[in-house]
């Protein structure tokens, strides 16, 4: 009776792990800081497409800082329609304010689906301390 009942523990225990990892909700951030090269904006859109499409459910932000904020500026994007698409399945596009300052672009430059955090790194490093994946986008 005990190793049937130690049995079943160990089936259940397999189900509960193997149905709790079937659930996980992942969460990525992506560094972008190069959009000045447009194959880095076309790669990085392809990127996260087939990410949205592997899991459609992923929580996904995007950091753009450096040269990467070109690609949220309504003047140098070359992917406003795919970044409005990507932004409309739940993708978050922020730019880095400290990058802004420096480089003199304001708000208004910025493509209506981007937001703004204070530090584009500090975003990065404080998404990582809540379990986040980072990756580096493009290539």
């Amino acid at each position: 009776m005990k190793q049937i009942s130690f049995f079943i523990f160990i089936l259940l225990m397999v189900f509960s792990v193997s149905s709790f990892a079937q659930k996980k909700k992942h969460k990525i951030v992506f560094q972008f800081t190069n959009a000045q090269d447009t194959m880095q904006q076309k790669a990085f859109t392809n990127q996260l497409k087939n990410i949205t499409t592997h899991w459609p459910d992923a929580q996904i932000e995007v950091v753009a800082y450096n040269h990467g904020i070109e690609y949220l500026m309504t003047s140098k994007s070359k992917h406003i329609e795919a970044i409005r698409e990507l932004k409309s399945k739940g993708v978050r596009f922020v730019a880095c304010e400290n990058t802004m300052k420096q480089r003199k672009i304001t708000k208004e430059d910025l493509i209506p689906e981007a937001e703004t955090v204070p530090a584009g790194i500090a975003e990065i490093v404080e998404k990582q301390e809540k379990g986040w994946s980072y990756i580096k986008g493009g290539f």
